[in-house]
């Protein structure tokens, strides 16, 4: 399925450090969709990922998640359902606990303005964000395809890299803006 199949608004969903961020950025620029990076709206700016009060995140999700265009990406269980009746389409990415580490490594590295991150916050290597990848974030995965599965609107799964590369290549979206 192609990108100009899954509407106006778009749902990102798969493992931390997937690379959630990067495509909706892609598809954001690509399609003149305003990009909402739920890790930005989640976390305070300035800080090593200290999160809102939940009244001020779920405000500020649902103020977005009302309007009619979008490409959310970003997981947060607890607030995905009202998030999924409200998309036209859904992106799940599936990328491996090894490839996520990879790009956690990478991103925080290497990419200090990468999509996502968070404003006057400089990303950097935290043990606890490795624990998270190899307990919770791997164990999250399944719930994740099963979501996919349940979707009853157009949908595409991207379950490794080289799927993902793809994507990209045939929908002509570029991980940088020019």
């Amino acid at each position: 399925m192609d990108l100009d199949d899954l509407g106006q608004r778009i749902c990102i969903l798969g493992p931390s450090n997937s690379g959630k961020s990067t495509l909706a950025a892609a598809i954001g620029r690509a399609r003149s969709l305003p990009v909402i990076h739920l890790d930005q709206y989640r976390h305070l700016p300035g800080t090593q990922w200290v999160e809102r009060p939940d009244p001020d995140f779920e405000r500020m999700h649902n103020e977005a998640m009302d309007t009619d265009h979008w490409v959310i990406d970003g997981n947060y269980s607890r607030w995905l359902p009202g998030r999924l009746r409200r998309s036209t389409g859904l992106v799940l990415l599936d990328a491996s606990t090894a490839a996520s580490i990879v790009r956690y490594f990478r991103r925080s590295l290497f990419e200090p303005d990468r999509a996502g991150s968070l404003d006057g916050t400089r990303d950097r290597v935290r043990i606890e964000m490795v624990r998270f990848l190899l307990g919770p974030a791997r164990k999250n995965r399944p719930r994740y395809r099963h979501v996919f599965d349940e979707f009853d609107r157009p949908k595409v799964s991207l379950p490794d890299p080289a799927a993902l590369e793809e994507y990209y290549r045939r929908n002509n979206l570029a991980r940088r803006s020019p």
